[in-house]
């Protein structure tokens, strides 16, 4: 250490605030407000990506189109938590998969009501219009089609 490099020891509080980014809040916004998935459209490529983003990462267009998702997908896999993210066991096991949709690339990732399998037909539940504050958690989880 030089002379004019001062250590100081301890915690710094840090305020910040993060956004989803263009992309991510106009998807976040057709949620809450629309109970619906948009996905980005490269016109290039002829991808829709889902979650959105603003640029497409195989030919680095600008992606600025959005386009309507089916609100039915179909498992590609789950997994069952009996653990949070800090090893604490859960009162109730939480049942999560990843659900791709027809048309896009990429998928979501969320809770589901009850089992699935892969191969599993869902469709995405939203919470009450009442409820929903633009955030991923407007999504309340998908549910296995009979």
């Amino acid at each position: 250490m030089t002379s004019d490099t001062m250590k100081v020891e301890g915690d710094f509080p840090i305020r910040f605030r993060y956004t989803a980014g263009l992309a991510g809040e106009k998807f976040l916004r057709e949620i809450r407000d629309n109970a619906q998935l948009v996905a980005a459209r490269c016109p290039s490529c002829d991808l829709n990506y889902l979650p959105p983003r603003i640029y497409c990462e195989r030919c680095m267009s600008s992606l600025n189109e959005f386009v309507p998702v089916e609100n039915v997908g179909v498992v590609e896999s789950y997994t069952l938590c009996t653990r949070d993210n800090e090893g604490k066991q859960l009162a109730k096991p939480v049942h999560l998969a990843l659900v791709r949709f027809p048309s896009t690339y990429g998928g979501l990732i969320h809770n589901t009501k009850g089992r699935v399998s892969i191969g599993d037909r869902v469709r995405v539940v939203f919470k009450e219009k009442s409820e929903r504050t633009g955030s991923i958690l407007d999504i309340a989880y998908f549910e296995k089609i009979p």
